[in-house]
């Protein structure tokens, strides 16, 4: 019965870190040069901001849902007419779900660390191609 309590105890104390990581990124969305701001659209034409790592893979713009919270991915599935800034500079851009061998290329070229998918979860990993519009 003991092993059961620190087993639970082991997973809450788990959860706990998971949650405060992503509440933090989300809060703070660090930016840098490996990043790039989305702004998706909800259905009444609301922009939403949103900080997210830049990709690259055979010469083309990828951007990844790497996080439990994924509002902004969603949106830009509803909407694929997206913006993104960056480097200062605002474009339009059409947000295209990947999948398949393309998925598995910028996932390839694009791992991220064991630690850090410790630290939001192991969430399923997601890629919208932006093409320029």
């Amino acid at each position: 019965m003991k092993i059961v309590k620190y087993v639970a105890i082991a997973v809450l104390v788990y959860v706990g870190i998971v949650v405060a990581f992503e509440s933090m990124i989300g809060y703070f969305q660090p930016a840098g040069g490996t990043t790039l701001v989305i702004t998706t659209f909800t259905p009444d034409g609301a922009p939403h901001d949103r900080v997210v790592s830049r990709l690259a893979s055979d010469g083309k713009l990828y951007v990844a849902a790497n996080h439990w919270p994924r509002a902004w991915y969603r949106r830009a599935l509803a909407n694929p007419d997206v913006q993104a800034t960056l480097e200062g500079v605002k474009g339009d851009y059409k947000a295209v779900p990947v999948s398949g061998e393309e998925h598995e290329a910028v996932d390839g070229a694009n791992k991220l660390p064991v630690f850090f998918r410790f630290l939001t979860g192991f969430p399923p990993r997601y890629f919208l191609r932006l093409d320029s519009r």
